[in-house]
This record gives structure tokens, C-alpha cells and sequence, in this order.
């Protein structure tokens, strides 16, 4: 825009366009924009990815205690032909490894109870339930394997399945799996419970929480911090209510939030 242009606008257009010329502009650095949009000479310019000069490499560790060692030994020589004792002295030149994992295939045992005749008066005498087949069919392992795929790795039920039939060849139902992780949720209460006891006890708390989707409703997960305890807290509502619930009364000396009127 020429001077002859700008001084045919107004006062109005012209405070718009000074205003507008002093807003950065928008990349993807200040605004949702992807980076693809950024102008060529700001990406010429931005830092380079990957390691930076001097950075000391990092490489896989050798392991110390192999399961297998498998020694390759040349049994004939390249320059003459002739045959090398295998008994001959040698150096090592390179090592190497391969890494695999053993293939895991469920350990089903069935418990079968059975019934003799006693020969001596011809009752019918049937064997006690063992210790083992009482209760639910699935093993410690198991139970902690879909804890940890459930919880950790954060897996659906769906995709739950899925991982236990590829990689065990389990078929176990969505209703099965629930009732194998409400068992298992058992183990934890102990640790829970004290963990909201030392934060009953803190003076300084430190607590947030954020929108999650908990079998497609939209929810709340909450995190409670002391100086000796983590909580975790799934609620339906991001009221004080559950607040008031965890605390039980309680009231540190001091509380660390974003100030959300809860």
C-alpha cells in the first residue's frame, strides 16, 4: 500500500491496520495451524531434529549371562585349503547377539474330581473340590497381565480381547475379563487406603483433574498430591462434591490448584 492510498483512509482504518500489523502472526508454534503451513524460511531456520554435535551415543547392552553361547569356528583354511583342527587356539573377533521371546501357550490343568465304590460296604465316594478349582478358572499371572494391559497401556475391552487372543490365544468374554479385574482390584485397596490416610494427614495438597471418556461417558479424572501420596480419583462430576468426599473433612494449610470454583 502506497502513501498516496494510506492517506485516503480514515482514522478508523487507520488504527485497524496499525493494530493488525502488531499482531505476531499465526504458525504453528502460536496457534492450531499445522506446520505445514509455516512460511519456507522460518522452517529453514528452525533447529534441526535428531542428536546435537558431541552427543555421547547410547548403544544396546551385551548381555552378561546368555542363555545359549554358540562359538563359530572357520573349519578350513582360506588360504590354502587345508582343514583346521578344531582343537587350535582362538581369539574372538566380533560378537554378536539374537534376541527372541519363548513362545508363551497358556498352562491349562483340569481338576477332575472322581467316585470309587467302596468294596467294603458299596458306597459311592466322591473326591473334596480341590483348593484349585474353586473360584475363578484364571490364574495369578493372568489376572496381572490384563491389569496391566487394562490400566497401564490403558487397553479397551475390545482391544483387551484382542491382545489376549494374538498373543496367548486366550478367548476370554468382555463380562469375564470385568469380573477378572474387579478381583484383582481387591489387591490394591490396602495400598489405596493408606494412600488417602497420609493424604488426610497432609498440610500441603496439591490437586487437578481433566475430561476423560470412561466406557463412552464423559467423566472426570481426578489426582490428589501430598508430600507422601499420589491418589487417582475417576468421578462423573467436577463438582466440590468430590472433594469433600476424599478429603473427609480434612483441610490442609495449604491447597495447590488452578482456583476451579470446585
Amino acid at each position: 500500500m502506497g502513501r498516496s492510498e494510506l492517506e485516503r483512509l480514515s482514522k478508523e482504518e487507520l488504527i485497524e491496520l496499525v493494530l493488525r500489523l502488531q499482531r505476531p502472526e499465526k504458525t504453528s508454534r502460536t496457534s492450531s495451524k499445522p506446520p505445514s503451513t509455516d512460511r519456507k524460511e522460518q522452517r529453514e531456520q528452525a533447529k534441526p531434529g535428531g542428536a546435537k554435535s558431541g552427543h555421547e551415543g547410547h548403544r544396546r547392552t551385551i548381555s552378561q549371562t546368555p542363555d545359549e553361547v554358540v562359538a563359530h569356528r572357520p573349519d578350513r583354511c582360506t588360504g590354502c585349503g587345508g582343514a583346521l583342527d578344531p582343537d587350535l587356539p582362538a581369539e574372538r573377533v566380533s560378537l554378536s547377539e539374537r534376541i527372541e521371546l519363548p513362545a508363551v501357550v497358556p498352562i491349562v490343568t483340569q481338576h477332575q474330581r472322581l467316585a470309587v465304590r467302596c468294596p467294603a460296604c458299596g458306597a459311592r465316594v466322591v473326591a473334596p473340590v480341590p483348593a484349585a478349582a474353586r473360584g475363578t478358572p484364571f490364574g495369578p499371572r493372568l489376572h496381572a497381565v490384563a491389569t496391566y494391559l487394562k490400566t497401564f497401556q490403558a487397553l479397551s475391552y475390545e482391544r483387551l480381547q484382542a491382545a489376549l487372543s494374538d498373543l496367548f490365544g486366550l478367548s476370554l468374554g468382555q463380562g469375564g475379563l470385568m469380573n477378572l479385574l474387579r478381583r484383582a482390584q481387591g489387591r490394591f485397596r490396602p495400598g489405596r487406603e493408606a494412600a488417602i490416610s497420609a493424604l488426610r494427614r497432609a498440610e500441603v495438597v496439591a490437586s487437578d483433574e481433566t475430561g476423560v471418556r470412561i466406557e463412552g461417558c464423559n467423566a472426570y479424572h481426578w489426582v490428589f498430591r501430598s508430600k507422601d501420596a499420589v491418589v487417582h480419583q475417576a468421578a462423573p462430576t467436577r463438582a466440590a462434591s468430590v472433594i469433600r468426599a476424599l478429603m473427609d473433612g480434612h483441610r490442609p494449610q495449604v491447597w495447590l490448584s488452578d482456583r476451579y470454583s470446585a
